[in-house]
């Protein structure tokens, strides 16, 4: 799934969306340090009052919000695992039955209770529905209506969410004219946080694609890699962040650690380019040889395949490796490059990062920056110096 089919699902979360059919919900209460369901409950969604099925609606969409790779992520199933989630989903999602839907959806939480024990008091929330998608844009001059032909989706959507502990609060009765103690026994379910909870299956180019699972992590860069594999039955992730850490471990390989900001300025604009050109397709993947002709493009000398290669095998232990472009510079007009130093440490984003300069005078290094007016500290409007000048002399 592109962040344009999430986006797609998201927003349908909404009451009286025809474009929205929850056939049943399914809750499932854990008891913290405990391997045994307390209790579960399924009934049609339509039977909830309008207020209970907004703060579903409301959870779901928190748990579908996110970036890729960092919130969100992909996962392709793990063939010939034991006791297959992919297979117990996709039997969930072809059933008719509510009854057997829910011992599927058990299955799943069985799975988790196998997993871990977990700190607090969790409730698992399924969702069984069918999100149809308009085949073609309004068009006003038109007679057919554009929900006429629809794409069909049906989906199995699950929210993990905590439990708090009920506030301690003094109240004053009004008609007794006294204080008194507010005593609530009753945890509350923490709808605003999602802990976790995934997707199946994922949507690509409006086909239901089974092999895959949308899940969704609590943080952001903090996916549960254990819920991952033993629950879900996911292969192995790389978040937007390690791919990151990859690419500029590879970079300093190559180029020996040594970078003037000008030619890394370069790399973050040929990168930055590779995404702008690829905005409508699938976000562009960087193999070897894609980044060897980056680093060429942005003016290194001295870079061959083989180089590229041995620092992809050295850092990954794999040169065939794909980086994602989008983890490497997410957001190239907003996101800072941190240039750290002894004095102090400073934020650039990458269009700017030209205007850096390391400079050696008279056996000291200088950070220089080229501005195009008058820098303010606290207020205080610099003044120019010349270049070598200090307050002592």
């Amino acid at each position: 799934m592109n962040k344009k089919d999430i986006a797609n699902i998201r927003k349908q979360f909404k009451i009286n969306n025809d474009l929205l059919k929850i056939s049943d919900i399914f809750n499932v209460y854990i008891m913290k340090e405990s391997s045994d369901i307390y209790h579960y409950q399924s009934q049609p969604f339509g039977m909830l009052d309008q207020d209970q099925q907004e703060l579903f609606l409301n959870n779901f969409k928190k748990l579908l919000a996110g970036q890729l790779d960092e919130k969100l992520f992909e996962l392709k199933f793990q063939r010939d695992a034991e006791n297959s989630s992919q297979l117990i989903l996709h039997q969930g999602l072809l059933s008719k039955e509510a009854d057997d839907w829910k011992e599927q959806m058990l299955q799943i939480v069985d799975k988790m209770l196998a997993s871990r024990q977990y700190e607090k008091d969790i409730v698992v929330t399924f969702i069984h529905g069918e999100y149809l998608k308009p085949t073609k844009r309004r068009n006003e001059e038109s007679e057919t209506s554009e929900r006429d032909t629809v794409y069909s989706h049906p989906f199995i959507l699950c929210s993990i969410n905590n439990t708090q502990e009920p506030k301690k609060e003094l109240l004053f009765d009004y008609v007794e004219k006294e204080f008194k103690y507010n005593i609530v026994v009753d945890p509350i379910i923490n709808l605003q946080s999602p802990m976790a909870g995934f997707l199946f299956p994922c949507f690509t180019d409006n086909a239901a694609d089974v092999n895959h699972i949308l899940y969704s992590a609590g943080k952001v860069h903090e996916p549960d890699y254990q819920f991952i594999e033993e629950v879900l039955n996911g292969e192995e992730i790389m978040t937007a962040q390690d791919d990151k850490i990859v690419f500029e471990e590879i970079i300093k390989d190559v180029t020996g650690d040594q970078l003037n900001t000008s030619t890394l300025s370069n790399v973050y604009e040929e990168i930055n380019r590779i995404i702008v050109e690829n905005e409508e397709e699938e976000q562009p993947k960087l193999d070897s040889k894609d980044i060897e002709q980056v680093l060429k493009m942005s003016g290194l000398e001295d870079i061959n395949t083989e180089k590229v290669e041995t620092a992809f095998k050295k850092i990954i232990d794999d040169d065939k490796y794909e980086i994602k472009a989008n983890s490497i510079l997410p957001k190239f007009t907003s996101k800072s490059i941190k240039i750290q130093t002894k004095i102090a440490n400073i934020s650039i984003s990458p269009p700017d990062l030209k205007y850096v300069k390391q400079v050696e005078l008279s056996g000291k290094r200088y950070l220089m920056i080229e501005v195009e007016e008058n820098t303010v500290i606290e207020g205080f409007t610099m003044i120019p110096e010349a270049f070598g000048s200090s307050s002592e002399e």
